[in-house]
């Protein structure tokens, strides 16, 4: 996917490819990706979903679910100038019908029985200087600011949970929503990922000498900001994010790999 017309940032481009395990037993991706501009040419919606390799159809329930993130946030966003109680407002109304839209389709696909085509979900609504994140299950988000050098940030970490992952079918999946709402003037980028990125993505703060060792994980600097480096270099093309998720590193990655970024000159 490369970059979209009328985005409020010229650079967006997403790529999604097989992981080990899954190219080892020939397993089909699982995950999903969508972008889309609203309206007014002035806000950017971006979804990632990540389908349960337990289930027989959640290809398609990932597919179903960036659909209807796309739908959902794209209606309605909070314009610029209003508060980060409107939008926090906006955000928490549209993850419920975000999970409610998702269960609708994926309840009457799977004929009745929407666990199989159990999906997470992690979405961006994007209006510069704002941006709202939303979540169900491990994949996360991070976000880049501008300056000398330009900064990352994990605003949305993965959260594996010792029950398993979340789904958006589950019957619990609107109490398990996490949002986060942020305003940067100098904010220059948006990055979502499955959770087959982490070991690529993200490092443990112990590997960076913080010396915080129980701590959670940080955002690979070189990983994103090489990303946004070379996304922008080539004029928003997604090859370059494709040759990053097939490299050398990526091996070590055992599920599927899906990365969409939005990003400013």
């Amino acid at each position: 996917m490369n970059g979209l017309p009328w985005s409020p940032w010229p650079f967006v481009a997403g790529a999604s490819v097989q992981g080990r395990d899954h190219r080892a037993v020939g397993r089909e991706n699982q995950d999903a990706f969508a972008a889309r501009s609203c309206r007014d040419g002035a806000a950017l919606v971006l979804a990632v979903s990540d389908g349960a390799g337990s289930q027989p159809r959640s290809a398609l329930g990932s597919h179903i679910a960036v659909d209807a993130a796309c739908r959902v946030l794209a209606e309605g966003m909070p314009g610029a100038d209003e508060s980060a109680d409107d939008w926090q407002g906006w955000l928490s109304a549209a993850g419920q019908r975000v999970i409610d839209e998702y269960l609708v389709v994926a309840t009457a696909s799977g004929n009745g029985d929407a666990g199989e085509l159990a999906a997470t979900l992690v979405a961006a609504a994007i209006r510069p200087p704002w941006a709202a994140f939303l979540s169900v299950g491990d994949s996360f988000a991070t976000v880049l600011a501008a300056g000398s050098p330009e900064r990352c940030q994990l605003i949305l970490p993965p959260r594996p949970d010792p029950r398993g992952t979340e789904f958006l079918s589950a019957p619990w999946a609107k109490e398990m929503i996490r949002s986060v709402v942020l305003r940067d003037e100098r904010l220059s980028g948006v990055v979502l990922a499955t959770d087959g990125c982490a070991a690529l993505a993200l490092d443990h703060p112990a590997a960076l000498g913080s010396g915080l060792a129980s701590g959670g994980p940080e955002p690979s600097a070189g990983f994103f900001t090489g990303l946004a480096a070379a996304v922008r270099a080539a004029g928003g093309d997604a090859e370059p994010l494709h040759r990053l998720l097939t490299g050398e590193h990526a091996a070590r990655c055992p599920d599927d790999l899906t990365v969409l970024c939005a990003l400013a000159d």
